[in-house]
């Protein structure tokens, strides 16, 4: 799969892995916390902050009539966690002057629209993967689409990765994600990323719900993830559902700081003697060298050389390979005791 532009940056493989700092609805409702946790998310370095923007009367069923108290259900605690979409452009803006893109997941059609304007790809999560309607109306948009592997067959991920295609989207990043929260790191299954990247002409990367800031991110990247996504929070203790496995803002910079490090560490592939290697290879790799004067004329013996490390020697020898051929040649000039032997220096 090919790198492809989100906002301007690339992304994909040979890229820096484009980091979304998942802020979820863990603004609380409160639109000066939200902006906390853009500031936070931009001081640590992450690509992109995204919040999540849903109406709960178009994402669950409404069960306060259900409950004995209707305060306690899920619709009334969706209900309280509503991005107003009177936010969007304010963030969008916010998020401009801190040099970070602003992303934010719509559940519904509605909230598409609202977005649309403001985000450079929309992402999808991983319980509206097979929601091919909702799949559909996003591809009128003509953006890329992050889409979440969570809690799907890998016959329903080929599937909504059809209804993409087939309705122009080309530009598709598939996040491996266990949607369990938290995940323990024994069921993260982070292999499920070279699956991606076996399985799907598109970018891959890992949507993380395990609660060790860095471990299970940066094999994933180790593993060829082009984007990774993780929930953070001003402070695991605030009340809310998705505080407590959130990474709090010095685990979000750890993380990110661990990416950049495997990233580095990953290298280029290339079998080939580095750059930092050479003075150990100059100075540690065996050569043939004389044991003791041989003068102009004469034979060499294999009592005449030995294979041994140069260390500070100016003349290395010829590499061990050739030790036949110097055995039984003649030397052109004289040659010191310890000094490495070419085969320039001798008639074969």
């Amino acid at each position: 799969m090919e790198t492809f532009d989100i906002g301007g940056r690339a992304i994909g493989p040979g890229e820096p892995t484009y980091v979304i700092a998942e802020a979820g609805s863990n603004h609380n409702g409160d639109l000066e916390t939200a902006k906390e946790l853009i500031d936070a998310a931009a001081d640590a370095g992450a690509d992109a902050v995204k919040f999540q923007t849903f109406r709960a009367e178009d994402l669950y069923v409404d069960d306060r009539d259900l409950v004995d108290d209707p305060e306690d259900s899920t619709y009334a605690l969706l209900e309280s966690l509503e991005q107003p979409y009177e936010w969007i452009p304010e963030l969008y803006e916010y998020c401009e002057s801190r040099d970070i893109q602003f992303m934010s997941s719509p559940f519904d059609e509605r909230s598409t629209a609202e977005l649309a304007e403001y985000v450079p790809a929309f992402k999808v999560a991983s319980f509206t993967l097979s929601h091919h309607p909702f799949l559909e109306d996003l591809a009128e948009y003509d953006k890329p689409v992050i889409m979440s592997t969570g809690a799907h067959e890998q016959a329903e991920v080929e599937e909504a990765v059809g209804v993409l295609r087939e309705n122009g989207v080309e530009d598709i990043a598939l996040l491996h994600c266990v949607s369990s929260y938290p995940t323990p790191l024994e069921e993260i299954n982070v292999r499920a990323v070279e699956t991606l990247n076996r399985e799907f002409d598109t970018v891959v990367g890992f949507s993380d719900h395990t609660t060790d800031p860095a471990t299970a991110p940066a094999a994933a990247v180790a593993l060829g993830a082009s984007v990774v996504e993780k929930h953070f929070t001003l402070d695991k203790e605030m009340e809310g559902p998705d505080h407590s496995f959130a990474l709090e803002p010095d685990e979000l910079g750890e993380m990110i700081d661990k990416i950049r490090k495997t990233e580095r560490t990953l290298g280029d592939g290339k079998l080939t003697v580095r750059n930092v290697e050479q003075a150990t290879y100059d100075r540690s790799r065996r050569g043939i060298h004389a044991t003791r004067k041989i003068k102009a004329g004469q034979m060499i013996t294999r009592d005449d050389v030995q294979i041994i490390r140069p260390g500070d020697a100016v003349d290395v020898g010829a590499e061990p390979k050739f030790l036949d051929e110097i055995v039984d040649s003649i030397a052109k000039a004289d040659i010191k005791s310890g000094e490495g032997i070419s085969l320039d220096a001798l008639e074969i």
